[in-house]
């Protein structure tokens, strides 16, 4: 049996360890583009530059506001509610995502790295999952006895 708490607590650090490194290396490309001074079909490269800033640190907050949902859930021991568990998906669908262009652009280091915290985030809303009785397909259900 899964602990809950110990899964959702590593992924949350994990996600806020990606979030740093996701704002790391946007800054990083950010500066490389502004110190290029090339135009690409004639944009700005100061604004090509901006709007890499801002993406990763939209991004990096995006990242954080899982792991916080995931740090959040590991303390109180509660489910992550409807709009969280809708972000966690979200965030498992965009690993999965850029860990088959990674495989494809990348590494495989750096796919299976992906691979690894998209498996914690579906392991983390799986342990967290409702405790409801699923019926199979087309059951129906069971009959409450009457009394008279």
């Amino acid at each position: 049996m899964v602990r809950r708490r110990p899964v959702a607590l590593t992924t949350a650090v994990v996600l806020g360890l990606e979030a740093v490194g996701v704002g790391v290396l946007h800054w990083v490309l950010g500066v490389m583009v502004d110190r290029q001074k090339m135009s690409l079909d004639g944009l700005d490269p100061h604004l090509m530059a901006v709007s890499t800033w801002i993406g990763g640190a939209v991004f990096g907050a995006y990242l954080l506001l899982c792991g916080f949902l995931l740090l959040r859930a590991a303390l109180t021991d509660r489910p992550p509610r409807r709009l969280a568990r809708i972000l966690l998906i979200s965030a498992a669908v965009v690993h999965g995502v850029l860990g088959a262009v990674a495989a494809a652009l990348v590494s495989w280091a750096a796919f299976a790295t992906l691979m690894v915290v998209l498996g914690l985030i579906v392991l983390a809303l799986v342990s967290y999952a409702p405790d409801r009785p699923h019926a199979p397909a087309g059951a129906e259900p069971p009959l409450k006895p009457t009394t008279p």
